[in-house]
């Protein structure tokens, strides 16, 4: 692994949760995600594989305890065989809400793709091409949150 990324998110009271979004369904770019978040709440992630929008589980806040997401970059370095969580953050509309997440990442001269222990000598095709990982990052943050669209840069 190459470098942790620590951010501190504070998410304000909201008067009208119902009109804005916290943080926009997406994946992380990361390899993992170590989350630690308050006891207010407002972690959802997609259930299951399907493209219905109004399918989100909430992740109730546990103290004491840590979220660990699977990133895109494991994702791609196991062929598919983990898959990236899809999540969003719902604002609040009665207390202030604060997360720290601990993004793990690869190194951006690293070039990602699937692992060959992973493909085995079985001749498992790969999913994923070879990408640079600073390519894959800046295709991440030049467009809007849209799920886990991203993912499909590193896609044949």
């Amino acid at each position: 692994m190459g470098s942790k990324r620590i951010n501190l998110n504070y998410y304000p009271v909201c008067p009208n949760p119902e009109l804005t979004v916290g943080v926009g369904r997406h994946s992380d770019v990361s390899t993992l995600t170590v989350l630690l978040q308050d006891y207010i709440g407002g972690l959802y992630v997609r259930a299951g594989t399907t493209t219905d929008e109004d399918s989100w589980v909430h992740v109730p806040p546990l103290e004491g305890s840590l979220v660990i997401n699977i990133g895109d970059a494991l994702q791609i370095m196991s062929n598919g065989k983990y898959k990236s969580v899809e999540h969003r953050v719902v604002a609040n509309g009665s207390k202030t809400r604060i997360s720290v997440p601990i993004f793990v990442n690869q190194r951006p001269s690293d070039v990602i793709g699937p692992l060959p222990e992973v493909l085995g000598s079985s001749g498992e095709k790969a999913l994923y091409k070879q990408v640079l990982y600073s390519d894959y990052v800046k295709h991440f943050f030049r467009k809007a949150h849209d799920g886990k669209s991203t993912v499909d840069f590193a896609k044949f």
